[in-house]
């Protein structure tokens, strides 16, 4: 069974909801999460950070590469286009960038304004972050057009990483009128009962 650290409000909730809608058994080891402003890893899990996983042998961290572990050896074909097919591509491509692009001008964002008291001397740097971070919702918006998902009619993996991005912008107010589209998406995943499920977790 999968053993995840868990804090609320942490990418900790995109590994619970992709574990509720694969259906997979889990135990939660629940962690107080440690505000980063003094020191880096420091979390109460075996590698520092959240979320971690232990599985066996495997001990990770990354929600990217958990989503993706999880999928191949647990997935059975589920939540994910085959390897070679036509959608890996796109499907790949979202899994990233909600971590890789959309998220770090947000995460830029919190540090200054959460976690640093000299907020009002940098705004700036947070201005600078808001503009990279409307303009990743800027292209996002664009690509997903009129689909339900991002790869069309059926939900997959990359949506569960999308999704919690998406909160995270709506929560900072980054996320607004400007993306009707988005905002519409982003209430498409929060009404699916794996979403609630992770999201009321305390």
């Amino acid at each position: 069974m999968i053993k995840l650290y868990y804090a609320p409000r942490t990418r900790c909730v995109r590994i619970v909801w992709l574990l509720e809608e694969l259906g997979l058994p889990y135990q939660l080891q629940r962690v107080e999460f440690l505000p980063p402003e003094k020191a880096f890893f420091s979390q109460k899990t075996p590698l520092g950070k959240l979320p971690t996983i232990e599985d066996g042998d495997v001990v990770m961290c990354e929600s990217g590469a958990i989503v993706e572990y999880i999928l191949e050896r647990y997935g059975a074909g589920r939540l994910a286009p085959p390897i070679g097919s036509p959608g890996r591509a796109a499907f790949l491509q979202w899994l990233h960038f909600a971590e890789s692009t959309a998220f770090p001008p947000l995460g830029i964002i919190v540090w200054l304004t959460r976690y640093r008291s000299d907020a009002e001397q940098q705004a700036v740097l947070i201005q600078d972050a808001r503009a990279r971070a409307v303009a990743g919702l800027d292209f996002l918006q664009r690509e997903l057009g009129p689909k339900r998902f991002l790869l069309g009619e059926e939900f997959c993996a990359a949506d569960i990483m999308m999704g919690f991005t998406l909160a995270a912008a709506l929560a900072l107010g980054v996320l607004g009128d400007r993306h009707p589209a988005l905002r519409g998406y982003l209430a498409r995943l929060e009404a699916r009962p794996a979403f609630q499920k992770a999201a009321a977790l305390a």
